[in-house]
Protein backbone atom coordinates (compact mmCIF):
# COMPACT_ATOMS: atom_id res chain seq x y z
CA UNK A 1 0.00 0.00 0.00
CA UNK A 2 1.31 3.35 -1.11
CA UNK A 3 1.73 6.32 1.34
CA UNK A 4 -1.96 7.65 1.87
CA UNK A 5 -2.60 10.78 -0.89
CA UNK A 6 -3.98 13.64 0.42
CA UNK A 7 -6.91 15.60 -1.08
CA UNK A 8 -9.53 18.19 0.77
CA UNK A 9 -12.71 15.82 -1.37
CA UNK A 10 -13.31 12.49 -2.69
CA UNK A 11 -16.63 12.40 -4.84
CA UNK A 12 -16.85 8.50 -4.48
CA UNK A 13 -19.46 7.99 -8.16
CA UNK A 14 -18.80 9.68 -11.37
CA UNK A 15 -22.23 8.87 -12.87
CA UNK A 16 -24.31 12.04 -13.47
CA UNK A 17 -24.47 13.85 -9.69
CA UNK A 18 -21.15 13.04 -8.63
CA UNK A 19 -20.23 14.30 -11.92
CA UNK A 20 -22.39 17.44 -11.64
CA UNK A 21 -21.01 18.19 -7.86
CA UNK A 22 -17.47 17.67 -8.95
CA UNK A 23 -17.82 19.89 -11.79
CA UNK A 24 -19.67 22.75 -9.68
CA UNK A 25 -18.02 22.42 -6.58
CA UNK A 26 -14.84 22.60 -8.98
CA UNK A 27 -16.01 26.11 -10.33
CA UNK A 28 -17.37 27.57 -6.69
CA UNK A 29 -13.60 26.26 -5.02
CA UNK A 30 -10.81 26.40 -7.23
CA UNK A 31 -8.46 25.56 -4.14
CA UNK A 32 -9.72 22.74 -3.46
CA UNK A 33 -7.70 19.11 -4.43
CA UNK A 34 -10.58 16.83 -5.49
CA UNK A 35 -10.45 13.23 -6.60
CA UNK A 36 -13.62 12.00 -8.49
CA UNK A 37 -13.35 7.97 -8.01
CA UNK A 38 -15.16 5.72 -10.49
CA UNK A 39 -15.42 1.99 -10.98
CA UNK A 40 -16.08 2.07 -14.63
CA UNK A 41 -13.83 3.88 -17.45
CA UNK A 42 -13.24 7.81 -17.42
CA UNK A 43 -10.77 8.22 -20.11
CA UNK A 44 -11.97 11.10 -22.59
CA UNK A 45 -12.27 11.79 -26.07
CA UNK A 46 -9.69 13.19 -28.45
CA UNK A 47 -10.67 15.80 -30.49
CA UNK A 48 -14.13 16.68 -31.41
CA UNK A 49 -17.01 15.48 -29.06
CA UNK A 50 -18.53 12.78 -31.58
CA UNK A 51 -22.15 12.33 -30.20
CA UNK A 52 -23.98 9.01 -32.09
CA UNK A 53 -27.52 9.71 -31.54
CA UNK A 54 -29.81 6.28 -31.06
CA UNK A 55 -33.60 6.05 -30.92
CA UNK A 56 -33.29 3.80 -27.94
CA UNK A 57 -31.25 5.77 -25.73
CA UNK A 58 -32.12 6.94 -22.27
CA UNK A 59 -33.27 10.40 -20.96
CA UNK A 60 -33.35 12.70 -18.30
CA UNK A 61 -35.39 15.33 -17.32
CA UNK A 62 -34.11 18.71 -16.68
CA UNK A 63 -36.18 21.28 -14.47
CA UNK A 64 -35.57 25.02 -15.47
CA UNK A 65 -34.41 25.48 -12.20
CA UNK A 66 -31.81 22.76 -13.08
CA UNK A 67 -30.26 24.86 -15.75
CA UNK A 68 -28.81 27.58 -13.51
CA UNK A 69 -27.23 25.12 -11.64
CA UNK A 70 -25.66 23.84 -14.67
CA UNK A 71 -24.68 26.81 -16.43
CA UNK A 72 -22.91 27.73 -12.65
CA UNK A 73 -20.72 24.47 -13.09
CA UNK A 74 -19.61 25.47 -16.56
CA UNK A 75 -21.41 22.33 -18.69
CA UNK A 76 -24.93 24.03 -19.75
CA UNK A 77 -23.65 25.50 -22.83
CA UNK A 78 -22.32 22.11 -24.40
CA UNK A 79 -25.24 20.30 -22.97
CA UNK A 80 -27.62 22.27 -24.55
CA UNK A 81 -27.08 21.20 -28.04
CA UNK A 82 -28.26 18.17 -27.97
CA UNK A 83 -31.41 19.40 -25.31
CA UNK A 84 -34.83 19.06 -26.27
CA UNK A 85 -36.96 21.80 -24.97
CA UNK A 86 -40.20 21.29 -22.94
CA UNK A 87 -42.39 23.99 -23.83
CA UNK A 88 -45.95 22.97 -22.00
CA UNK A 89 -46.54 20.28 -19.77
CA UNK A 90 -50.02 18.45 -19.91
CA UNK A 91 -51.23 16.95 -16.87
CA UNK A 92 -54.86 14.79 -17.59
CA UNK A 93 -56.54 12.10 -15.82
CA UNK A 94 -57.55 8.87 -17.89
CA UNK A 95 -61.71 8.62 -18.29
CA UNK A 96 -62.18 11.65 -16.39
CA UNK A 97 -62.73 15.41 -17.88
CA UNK A 98 -60.36 18.63 -16.60
CA UNK A 99 -56.29 18.33 -16.18
CA UNK A 100 -54.28 21.31 -15.86
CA UNK A 101 -50.96 22.72 -18.06
CA UNK A 102 -47.96 24.66 -17.20
CA UNK A 103 -47.04 26.65 -19.76
CA UNK A 104 -43.22 28.49 -19.98
CA UNK A 105 -44.35 31.16 -21.80
CA UNK A 106 -47.18 32.01 -18.79
CA UNK A 107 -43.74 32.25 -16.81
CA UNK A 108 -41.89 34.23 -18.73
CA UNK A 109 -38.94 31.40 -19.54
CA UNK A 110 -38.03 29.65 -23.01
CA UNK A 111 -39.17 26.00 -21.73
CA UNK A 112 -40.91 24.52 -18.75
CA UNK A 113 -37.52 22.23 -18.57
CA UNK A 114 -35.02 20.29 -21.01
CA UNK A 115 -34.99 16.40 -21.84
CA UNK A 116 -31.53 15.17 -22.82
CA UNK A 117 -30.19 11.94 -23.94
CA UNK A 118 -27.96 10.48 -21.28
CA UNK A 119 -25.26 9.27 -23.41
CA UNK A 120 -24.95 12.91 -24.62
CA UNK A 121 -25.04 13.81 -20.98
CA UNK A 122 -22.22 11.52 -19.88
CA UNK A 123 -19.44 12.51 -22.51
CA UNK A 124 -19.92 16.15 -22.03
CA UNK A 125 -19.61 15.91 -18.22
CA UNK A 126 -16.54 13.68 -18.62
CA UNK A 127 -14.83 15.61 -21.49
CA UNK A 128 -15.76 18.67 -18.74
CA UNK A 129 -14.26 17.04 -15.78
CA UNK A 130 -10.81 16.32 -17.83
CA UNK A 131 -10.23 20.12 -18.17
CA UNK A 132 -10.51 20.96 -14.29
CA UNK A 133 -6.60 21.29 -13.37
CA UNK A 134 -7.53 20.92 -9.42
CA UNK A 135 -9.92 17.68 -10.53
CA UNK A 136 -8.40 14.27 -10.38
CA UNK A 137 -10.07 11.20 -12.09
CA UNK A 138 -9.09 7.97 -10.31
CA UNK A 139 -10.88 4.92 -12.88
CA UNK A 140 -11.92 2.33 -13.12
CA UNK A 141 -11.44 2.05 -8.97
CA UNK A 142 -12.91 0.72 -6.31
CA UNK A 143 -13.43 1.61 -2.62
CA UNK A 144 -12.84 -1.15 -0.76
CA UNK A 145 -12.82 0.22 2.78
CA UNK A 146 -13.89 3.67 4.16
CA UNK A 147 -12.53 4.67 7.49
CA UNK A 148 -13.97 8.03 9.55
CA UNK A 149 -11.70 9.44 11.53
CA UNK A 150 -10.80 12.18 13.40
CA UNK A 151 -10.15 15.01 11.00
CA UNK A 152 -11.20 13.43 7.96
CA UNK A 153 -11.83 9.98 5.94
CA UNK A 154 -9.33 7.85 4.94
CA UNK A 155 -10.17 5.50 1.87
CA UNK A 156 -8.32 2.22 0.25
CA UNK A 157 -9.25 1.82 -3.38
CA UNK A 158 -8.49 -0.54 -5.51
CA UNK A 159 -7.48 -0.33 -9.58
CA UNK A 160 -6.81 -3.58 -10.85
CA UNK A 161 -3.39 -4.95 -9.48
CA UNK A 162 -2.45 -1.24 -8.05
CA UNK A 163 -3.91 0.01 -4.75
CA UNK A 164 -3.77 3.62 -2.81
CA UNK A 165 -5.33 5.05 0.05
CA UNK A 166 -6.64 8.51 0.29
CA UNK A 167 -6.62 10.53 3.14
CA UNK A 168 -9.21 13.62 2.62
CA UNK A 169 -11.32 16.05 4.84
CA UNK A 170 -14.92 15.26 3.09
CA UNK A 171 -15.93 11.77 1.63
CA UNK A 172 -18.98 12.39 -0.76
CA UNK A 173 -20.95 9.47 -1.91
CA UNK A 174 -22.73 9.41 -4.57
CA UNK A 175 -22.29 5.79 -5.48
CA UNK A 176 -26.21 4.95 -6.77
CA UNK A 177 -29.39 3.83 -4.95
CA UNK A 178 -27.72 0.56 -3.56
CA UNK A 179 -24.49 2.78 -2.18
CA UNK A 180 -22.18 -0.35 -0.94
CA UNK A 181 -20.59 2.48 1.03
CA UNK A 182 -23.64 3.42 2.42
CA UNK A 183 -23.79 0.35 4.00
CA UNK A 184 -20.66 -0.45 4.67
CA UNK A 185 -21.14 2.62 7.00
CA UNK A 186 -23.93 0.96 8.86
CA UNK A 187 -26.26 3.62 7.42
CA UNK A 188 -29.89 2.10 7.09
CA UNK A 189 -32.31 3.35 4.65
CA UNK A 190 -36.08 3.25 4.81
CA UNK A 191 -37.43 1.67 1.74
CA UNK A 192 -41.00 1.60 0.86
CA UNK A 193 -42.01 -0.88 -2.03
CA UNK A 194 -44.50 0.68 -4.82
CA UNK A 195 -45.40 -2.94 -5.73
CA UNK A 196 -44.81 -1.36 -9.27
CA UNK A 197 -42.83 -1.32 -12.45
CA UNK A 198 -41.88 1.57 -14.80
CA UNK A 199 -41.58 0.36 -18.43
CA UNK A 200 -38.57 2.87 -19.90
CA UNK A 201 -38.84 2.79 -24.27
CA UNK A 202 -38.88 5.61 -26.44
CA UNK A 203 -41.69 5.84 -28.99
CA UNK A 204 -42.84 7.73 -32.40
CA UNK A 205 -45.91 8.65 -33.03
CA UNK A 206 -46.84 10.34 -36.42
CA UNK A 207 -47.57 13.83 -35.16
CA UNK A 208 -45.11 16.10 -34.08
CA UNK A 209 -45.02 16.24 -29.92
CA UNK A 210 -44.50 20.32 -30.41
CA UNK A 211 -42.59 20.61 -27.47
CA UNK A 212 -45.37 19.12 -25.02
CA UNK A 213 -44.57 16.80 -22.02
CA UNK A 214 -47.64 14.54 -21.27
CA UNK A 215 -48.07 13.33 -17.84
CA UNK A 216 -51.37 11.02 -18.08
CA UNK A 217 -52.82 9.21 -14.66
CA UNK A 218 -54.52 6.04 -14.96
CA UNK A 219 -56.09 3.42 -12.82
CA UNK A 220 -52.73 1.68 -12.99
CA UNK A 221 -50.18 4.46 -12.61
CA UNK A 222 -48.91 7.51 -14.36
CA UNK A 223 -47.70 7.38 -17.87
CA UNK A 224 -45.18 9.97 -18.98
CA UNK A 225 -44.08 11.02 -22.55
CA UNK A 226 -41.17 13.18 -22.57
CA UNK A 227 -40.37 15.22 -25.66
CA UNK A 228 -37.10 14.37 -28.11
CA UNK A 229 -34.98 15.85 -29.99
CA UNK A 230 -36.36 13.85 -33.60
CA UNK A 231 -34.46 10.68 -35.34
CA UNK A 232 -33.98 9.93 -38.36
CA UNK A 233 -36.65 12.53 -39.29
CA UNK A 234 -39.17 10.87 -36.60
CA UNK A 235 -40.49 12.90 -33.75
CA UNK A 236 -39.79 10.92 -30.50
CA UNK A 237 -41.09 10.87 -27.10
CA UNK A 238 -38.99 9.13 -24.02
CA UNK A 239 -42.36 6.93 -22.29
CA UNK A 240 -41.67 6.25 -18.46
CA UNK A 241 -44.92 3.71 -18.10
CA UNK A 242 -45.37 3.12 -14.40
CA UNK A 243 -47.63 -0.49 -13.81
CA UNK A 244 -48.26 -3.02 -11.14
CA UNK A 245 -45.86 -5.73 -11.15
CA UNK A 246 -48.16 -8.26 -12.82
CA UNK A 247 -49.59 -6.12 -15.30
CA UNK A 248 -45.70 -4.84 -16.17
CA UNK A 249 -44.75 -8.44 -17.38
CA UNK A 250 -47.67 -9.37 -19.07
CA UNK A 251 -46.72 -6.24 -21.43
CA UNK A 252 -43.09 -7.13 -21.70
CA UNK A 253 -43.94 -9.96 -23.00
CA UNK A 254 -46.05 -8.71 -25.79
CA UNK A 255 -44.51 -8.36 -29.14
CA UNK A 256 -44.47 -4.14 -30.32
CA UNK A 257 -47.23 -4.20 -32.21
CA UNK A 258 -49.26 -5.19 -29.43
CA UNK A 259 -47.26 -3.12 -26.83
CA UNK A 260 -48.17 -0.15 -29.19
CA UNK A 261 -52.01 -1.25 -29.09
CA UNK A 262 -52.18 -0.93 -25.32
CA UNK A 263 -50.21 2.07 -24.86
CA UNK A 264 -52.56 3.76 -27.30
CA UNK A 265 -55.45 2.35 -25.74
CA UNK A 266 -54.11 4.05 -22.28
CA UNK A 267 -52.90 7.34 -23.77
CA UNK A 268 -55.21 8.16 -26.58
CA UNK A 269 -54.65 9.50 -29.76
CA UNK A 270 -53.03 13.54 -28.95
CA UNK A 271 -49.90 12.62 -30.94
CA UNK A 272 -52.09 10.27 -33.45
CA UNK A 273 -51.15 6.45 -34.09
CA UNK A 274 -47.79 5.01 -32.65
CA UNK A 275 -45.32 4.70 -35.32
CA UNK A 276 -42.46 3.15 -33.81
CA UNK A 277 -41.74 1.04 -30.48
CA UNK A 278 -37.60 1.27 -29.51
CA UNK A 279 -36.23 -1.51 -27.13
CA UNK A 280 -38.36 -2.22 -23.91
CA UNK A 281 -36.89 -1.97 -20.78
CA UNK A 282 -38.58 -2.63 -17.10
CA UNK A 283 -37.40 -1.09 -13.51
CA UNK A 284 -38.62 -1.84 -9.89
CA UNK A 285 -39.70 1.18 -7.95
CA UNK A 286 -39.79 2.11 -4.48
CA UNK A 287 -39.37 5.16 -1.89
CA UNK A 288 -36.14 4.64 -0.43
CA UNK A 289 -34.33 7.68 2.13
CA UNK A 290 -31.36 7.07 3.49
CA UNK A 291 -31.59 7.30 7.93
CA UNK A 292 -28.38 9.69 7.55
CA UNK A 293 -27.58 12.38 5.11
CA UNK A 294 -24.57 13.55 6.91
CA UNK A 295 -21.88 12.75 9.37
CA UNK A 296 -18.66 14.40 10.40
CA UNK A 297 -16.50 14.30 6.93
CA UNK A 298 -19.13 12.75 5.22
CA UNK A 299 -22.33 13.67 3.14
CA UNK A 300 -24.61 11.65 0.75
CA UNK A 301 -25.94 13.16 -2.15
CA UNK A 302 -27.94 11.47 -4.74
CA UNK A 303 -29.74 8.36 -5.00
CA UNK A 304 -27.83 6.93 -2.43
CA UNK A 305 -29.39 9.74 -0.23
CA UNK A 306 -32.93 9.12 -1.75
CA UNK A 307 -34.42 7.19 -4.93
CA UNK A 308 -37.57 8.34 -5.77
CA UNK A 309 -40.41 7.37 -8.12
CA UNK A 310 -40.00 8.89 -11.51
CA UNK A 311 -43.34 10.54 -11.97
CA UNK A 312 -42.63 14.04 -12.94
CA UNK A 313 -38.95 13.84 -12.95
CA UNK A 314 -38.08 15.08 -9.65
CA UNK A 315 -35.42 12.71 -8.86
CA UNK A 316 -32.66 13.96 -10.53
CA UNK A 317 -33.38 17.57 -10.17
CA UNK A 318 -33.35 17.15 -6.29
CA UNK A 319 -29.99 15.48 -6.40
CA UNK A 320 -28.71 18.90 -8.41
CA UNK A 321 -30.21 21.19 -6.29
CA UNK A 322 -29.00 19.52 -3.16
CA UNK A 323 -25.43 19.48 -5.12
CA UNK A 324 -25.92 23.39 -5.47
CA UNK A 325 -26.66 23.98 -1.86
CA UNK A 326 -23.93 21.99 -0.41
CA UNK A 327 -21.51 23.76 -2.85
CA UNK A 328 -22.60 26.90 -1.81
CA UNK A 329 -22.18 25.70 2.40
CA UNK A 330 -18.82 24.65 1.08
CA UNK A 331 -17.88 27.92 -0.94
CA UNK A 332 -18.78 29.82 2.50
CA UNK A 333 -16.82 27.52 4.44
CA UNK A 334 -13.23 28.78 3.73
CA UNK A 335 -12.23 29.34 7.56
CA UNK A 336 -13.50 26.20 9.78
CA UNK A 337 -12.86 22.05 8.44
CA UNK A 338 -13.69 21.33 5.33
CA UNK A 339 -16.27 18.36 6.62
CA UNK A 340 -17.22 19.67 9.94
CA UNK A 341 -20.30 18.27 11.44
CA UNK A 342 -21.30 22.06 11.87
CA UNK A 343 -21.10 23.05 8.40
CA UNK A 344 -22.53 19.91 7.15
CA UNK A 345 -25.67 20.62 9.65
CA UNK A 346 -25.85 23.96 7.88
CA UNK A 347 -26.28 22.48 4.70
CA UNK A 348 -28.51 19.72 5.15
CA UNK A 349 -30.85 22.56 6.97
CA UNK A 350 -31.20 24.48 3.83
CA UNK A 351 -32.38 21.40 2.43
CA UNK A 352 -34.40 19.89 4.34
CA UNK A 353 -37.68 21.47 3.52
CA UNK A 354 -36.71 21.14 -0.13
CA UNK A 355 -36.47 17.42 0.36
CA UNK A 356 -39.49 16.76 2.69
CA UNK A 357 -41.73 18.54 -0.22
CA UNK A 358 -40.60 17.38 -3.27
CA UNK A 359 -40.43 13.47 -1.64
CA UNK A 360 -43.59 14.10 -0.25
CA UNK A 361 -45.13 15.50 -3.41
CA UNK A 362 -43.54 12.30 -5.46
CA UNK A 363 -45.05 9.88 -2.60
CA UNK A 364 -48.64 11.66 -2.73
CA UNK A 365 -49.10 11.79 -6.49
CA UNK A 366 -48.03 8.38 -7.15
CA UNK A 367 -50.42 7.09 -3.85
CA UNK A 368 -52.98 8.70 -5.54
CA UNK A 369 -53.07 8.59 -8.98
CA UNK A 370 -52.40 4.74 -8.77
CA UNK A 371 -55.66 3.86 -7.54
CA UNK A 372 -59.26 3.79 -9.11
CA UNK A 373 -61.52 3.81 -6.27
CA UNK A 374 -64.45 6.20 -6.35
CA UNK A 375 -62.84 8.57 -3.06
CA UNK A 376 -59.55 8.67 -4.87
CA UNK A 377 -60.96 9.84 -8.40
CA UNK A 378 -62.84 12.31 -6.37
CA UNK A 379 -60.13 13.06 -4.81
CA UNK A 380 -58.18 13.74 -8.30
CA UNK A 381 -60.71 15.73 -9.71
CA UNK A 382 -60.96 18.01 -7.00
CA UNK A 383 -57.40 18.84 -7.08
CA UNK A 384 -56.92 19.50 -10.82
CA UNK A 385 -60.18 21.63 -10.57
CA UNK A 386 -58.34 23.79 -7.55
CA UNK A 387 -55.18 23.79 -9.99
CA UNK A 388 -57.34 25.20 -12.39
CA UNK A 389 -59.18 28.27 -11.06
CA UNK A 390 -57.01 28.67 -8.01
CA UNK A 391 -53.80 30.62 -9.32
CA UNK A 392 -51.75 30.25 -5.70
CA UNK A 393 -51.60 26.29 -6.07
CA UNK A 394 -51.41 26.44 -9.75
CA UNK A 395 -48.02 28.60 -9.18
CA UNK A 396 -47.17 26.08 -6.67
CA UNK A 397 -47.63 23.01 -8.94
CA UNK A 398 -45.77 24.93 -11.92
CA UNK A 399 -42.79 25.65 -9.56
CA UNK A 400 -42.39 22.08 -8.08
CA UNK A 401 -42.68 21.08 -11.76
CA UNK A 402 -39.76 23.78 -13.41
CA UNK A 403 -37.83 22.62 -10.01
CA UNK A 404 -38.26 25.94 -8.17
CA UNK A 405 -40.00 25.03 -4.63
CA UNK A 406 -36.05 24.50 -2.68
CA UNK A 407 -33.68 26.94 -2.01
CA UNK A 408 -33.94 29.55 -5.04
CA UNK A 409 -30.07 29.08 -6.14
CA UNK A 410 -29.71 31.64 -8.85
CA UNK A 411 -26.59 32.44 -10.77
CA UNK A 412 -26.03 35.02 -8.73
CA UNK A 413 -26.12 33.71 -5.50
CA UNK A 414 -24.03 30.74 -6.44
CA UNK A 415 -21.40 32.85 -8.08
CA UNK A 416 -21.82 34.98 -4.53
CA UNK A 417 -20.57 32.39 -2.65
CA UNK A 418 -17.19 32.29 -4.35
CA UNK A 419 -14.70 32.96 -1.99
Amino acid sequence: MKQPSAFDVAVVGGGLVGASFTALLSALRPDLKIALIETFPMSAAKGELLYQPSFDARSTAIASGSVDILKAAGVWDALSGQACAIRQVHVSDKGHIGGTTVDADKHDLPAVGYVLENAWMGPVLLRHLHTLDNVSLIAPATVTSIKPEKTGVRLAVSAGSDSQELFVALAVIADGGDSPLRKRLGIESRVEQYHQHAIISNVSFDRSHDHVAYERFTDEGPLALLPLQPFEGQSRSALVWTLPDDRCKTLMALSDAEFASALQQRFGFRLGNISRIGKRSAYPLALSTACEQIRSNLVLIGNAAHFLHPVAGQGFNLALRDCAQLCVQLAKNTEGALGSLQSLEAYRQQQVLDQHATIGFSDAVIKLFSRSDLPSAVLRQLGFLGLEVLPTANQLFAEQAMGKLGAHLSPDLISGSRP
